[in-house]
């Protein structure tokens, strides 16, 4: 079957018709013409075995790591991922308020200070397909920035008995943090202390779990736990096993614009907070700031910067989100939920709470839009919208966002 693509469509799939519908090509870019097997799966038409026949006269020369499912020239993509926020805006909450430009990355390649590989097995690192047990060598990773290039490099030469390795860096202090996923605790202590002597910051082990990455044990081998890194305003600290922005420098520009954006008020709160970066940076506009976490490591940093930057009115509390009605009514409430957007509980929340402002920071825009549609039903004023990208080379773009009441 020969196509052409026609649109970029929401998890990096290029869109194109057939005589049976929409058909989605995974990593084929607008304007190309593609020939694979069509297939369907749980409802959709997706081609399979896909032959670029007449690529995008700007389709990225050079080799990408297969989640680089957008392989276009940096200055192409952006319009793109403005597009899509767009038309989610439009399509999903209906909605006609004003876009601003998408913010660009402040590195198109080398921004990623986070990373996971398989090893594979006849050596080096690969990258694991997704829903696949598929492996993909990787001779390198342009996506990801010193140090962890140095890191990967090295460890490409390391024959480790592990399943996976995890790298998280620090731009500001130059240093990477080592996880090893999988094998012998016992057998992996020694070659721990050779890999800090290499170089690397620290080292964790952890234990493989059906719940996802280090969702079982984690057992520190040898180093340092966390490195100090810079986002925009402020300084906080990373660690291996926990989420945080992998793209500092853009994250760092979102945070200075959001600071801006909010009024300041007696009570903020800060909802899927994780290490509370917002709440640190939003204290001292109010009188009382909640942050709530439900992950244990996230909230043990977030105090441990709290106390480190002398931030006496901020509170955590470690639970779930679906709790917040139990700490009353704020004049801010801040939201930066997963993928899936925010729970019905806390989409209730906010309607009966009412707060003033609502700063919605989102990575899916799909799932902002349809909560976004809900809350200007509920009477709120889509003030302010701008996409960020923290991503280059994949489809996945940030919305930064502020509802006001009335």
């Amino acid at each position: 079957m020969r196509l052409r693509v026609e649109k970029l469509v929401p998890g990096g799939f290029g869109l194109a018709r057939t005589e049976e519908g929409a058909i989605l090509v995974k990593g084929a870019l607008p304007g190309e013409v593609v020939r694979g097997r069509p297939v369907r799966r749980k409802g959709a038409l997706f081609l399979e075995d896909v032959e670029i026949l007449e690529a995008h006269p700007k389709r990225h020369p050079h080799p990408l790591p297969p989640s680089a499912d957008l392989p276009l020239a940096y200055e192409a993509q952006l319009p793109l991922k403005e597009a899509l926020v767009q038309d989610a805006l439009e399509r999903i909450a209906k909605l006609q308020a004003p876009l601003l430009p998408i913010h660009p990355s402040p590195r198109p390649l080398g921004y990623r200070t986070a990373a996971q590989y398989a090893r594979y097995p006849l050596g080096g690192l690969a990258y694991r397909l997704p829903e696949s047990h598929t492996l993909y060598p990787l001779e390198e990773d342009p996506l990801v920035a010193e140090p962890l290039a140095w890191a990967f490099r090295l460890l490409r030469t390391w024959p480790l008995p592990v399943e996976e390795v995890v790298l998280r860096g620090s731009l500001l202090e130059g240093k990477v943090l080592l996880g090893l996923i999988g094998g012998s605790l016992e057998a992996l202590k020694r070659p721990a202390k050779a890999l800090v002597k290499e170089g690397f910051a620290g080292v964790v082990w952890a234990e493989p779990s059906p719940k996802g990455r280090f969702r079982g044990r984690v057992t520190p081998l040898h180093g340092e736990r966390t490195l100090l890194e810079r986002f925009g305003p402020l300084t906080a600290t990373v660690s291996v096993e926990s989420f945080s922005q992998v793209n500092p420098l853009a994250a760092g520009d979102l945070l200075a614009e959001a600071e801006g954006l909010v009024q300041g008020g007696k009570r903020a709160l800060e909802l899927y907070a994780g290490s509370g970066l917002l709440s640190l940076l939003l204290a001292p506009r109010y009188g009382e700031v909640v942050a709530v976490e439900v992950s244990k490591e996230a909230v043990r940093r977030g105090e441990a910067d709290r106390r480190r930057l002398g931030v006496e009115n901020l509170r955590f509390h470690r639970g779930d989100v679906r709790e917040a009605a139990r700490f009353g009514r704020f004049d801010l409430v801040v939201v930066d939920p997963p993928r899936a957007g925010l729970t019905p509980e806390v989409r209730a929340y906010l309607l009966e709470s009412r707060p003033a402002e609502i700063l919605y920071i989102a990575c899916d825009p799909a799932t902002w839009a349809r909560d976004v549609g809900v809350l200007a039903e509920g009477g709120y004023r889509l003030a302010f919208v701008r996409p960020y990208d923290f991503f280059p080379f994949t489809h996945h773009v940030e919305v930064l966002s502020l509802l006001r009441l009335g």
